[in-house]
């Protein structure tokens, strides 16, 4: 009998222990992110670093900014009193090797693990491949700084948004009654064919080439979602693609969905993104 009431005792002491313990949610954490300065890590490319140096003096509004190399970042990568925004190369399993680079929002400080490499993160949104540099990542760029701000923006009032992510933008779709869709025929799979396109484009969707998707959205045009499509240059099985619908005025996400490629699903749109999109209208 000892022997159990000491067992129980225990627990007791181990129950009492886990509910003083102090529980940090997503949302907690990034609460002092408007206050904290956020770093650009540059790459060394010139013409990369001009190109994303005058998008984020344009469009980052959400908290001070600065502009630092990758030796400063790995020096003052463990200070919790900075936010480092970085390009990272991301390797999915079962690829050979990574064929996407994404723009990743950390939070410095050592991580849980007692890593200084094990750092916080708050955001990975994807920007281009690897050894395709088609230059229509910088036509998005100032969008994909705003709607990494805007998530932040949400995490910070609801932890909702902070841990289901980007695709909790796709709520969006159903707001846009209404607006124009554009997609670049480059950004569309192989299996929408012309009998997709009869059976599910509405009046108000449109397949333009990508140079006009491109002017589309450097116009700002209002009231108008464009399309965007990064997949890795040789699109082999077990690589992934994401798919993006911009508004080209306002730079909000609308869409935002990723599929596993195969020898059956190729990269871009496929035709069930098409119908989701049409369902839409």
């Amino acid at each position: 009998m000892r022997k159990f009431i000491l067992a129980i005792a225990a627990i007791a002491v181990s129950l009492a222990s886990s509910a003083q313990a102090k529980v940090t949610t997503k949302k907690m954490k990034l609460a002092d992110f408007p206050q904290k300065v956020t770093k650009v890590v540059l790459t060394g490319n010139g013409l990369h670093d001009a190109r994303l140096q005058n998008a984020v003096k344009a469009n980052w509004t959400i908290s001070p900014v600065e502009f630092c190399t990758l030796d400063e970042f790995n020096a003052s990568k463990s200070n919790p009193d900075y936010y480092f925004l970085l390009s990272v190369k991301g390797q999915f399993k079962k690829e050979v090797e990574p064929g996407l680079e994404f723009l990743s929002l950390v939070k410095g400080g050592i991580g849980a693990s007692g890593d200084e490499n094990d750092l916080f993160q708050v955001v990975d949104v994807p920007f281009r491949a690897i050894n395709d540099h088609n230059g229509r990542e910088y036509v998005v760029l100032p969008a994909l700084l705003t709607i990494i701000q805007d998530y932040v923006t949400k995490s910070i009032d609801s932890d909702l948004d902070g841990y289901v992510g980007l695709s909790n933008y796709n709520i969006n779709l159903g707001k846009s009654k209404g607006m124009k869709i554009v997609l670049a025929e480059e950004d569309l799979a192989a299996d929408v064919m012309p009998s997709v396109r009869e059976k599910f484009f509405k009046p108000d969707m449109e397949v333009v080439s990508a140079d006009d998707a491109d002017d589309i959205f450097l116009e700002n045009t209002p009231n108008t979602l464009v399309s965007f499509v990064i997949a890795p240059a040789d699109a082999e099985p077990n690589s992934y693609c994401y798919k993006l619908l911009i508004d080209a005025g306002t730079y909000n996400l609308y869409y935002f969905r990723k599929h596993k490629i195969s020898r059956k699903s190729g990269a871009g749109f496929l035709t069930e993104d098409v119908k989701r999109i049409s369902a839409s209208r």
